[in-house]
């Protein structure tokens, strides 16, 4: 005669949920990292403030002017002249937009050549960048 097991074996199981929580947590994760390698990119300058200074996510070329004057295209140095020709040496002009920031200590006259040399370029997208 042959007697009934009362321990019922269960076949292994795999759970779903536990996976689509992890892997939630991780998207999370990178989303935020990648937000935050976007500000560690630019050269660290005292921007103004200003109340009316929006955010945007969405840069395409950045100009920095710094406390001493010096230029950069990005985080690489060049001079006003070379920014003039790296920007007639784009392609399409008019769909680039451009990011002008500058040190609250800055010489305005500086600051308005090197504006100056981006409109002459033909670029119309440009904004200044400053503190909220």
């Amino acid at each position: 005669m042959r007697l009934c097991s009362t321990r019922i074996e269960k076949s292994p199981q795999i759970m779903i949920i536990p996976m689509i929580d992890i892997i939630f947590f991780l998207l999370v994760f990178f989303m935020l990292s990648t937000l935050y390698m976007t500000d560690q990119q630019t050269i660290k300058i005292n921007l103004p403030q200003a109340a009316s200074a929006q955010t945007d996510v969405v840069k395409s070329l950045q100009v920095t002017v710094a406390k001493d004057g010096r230029v950069y295209l990005g985080t690489q140095g060049i001079e006003v002249q070379e920014l003039q020709e790296i920007l007639k040496a784009q392609p399409d002009k008019a769909n680039i937009s451009m990011v002008l920031r500058a040190d609250a200590d800055v010489d305005y006259a500086h600051f308005i050549a090197v504006l100056d040399e981006m409109k002459q370029c033909g670029i119309q997208k440009i904004s200044l960048a400053a503190k909220k």
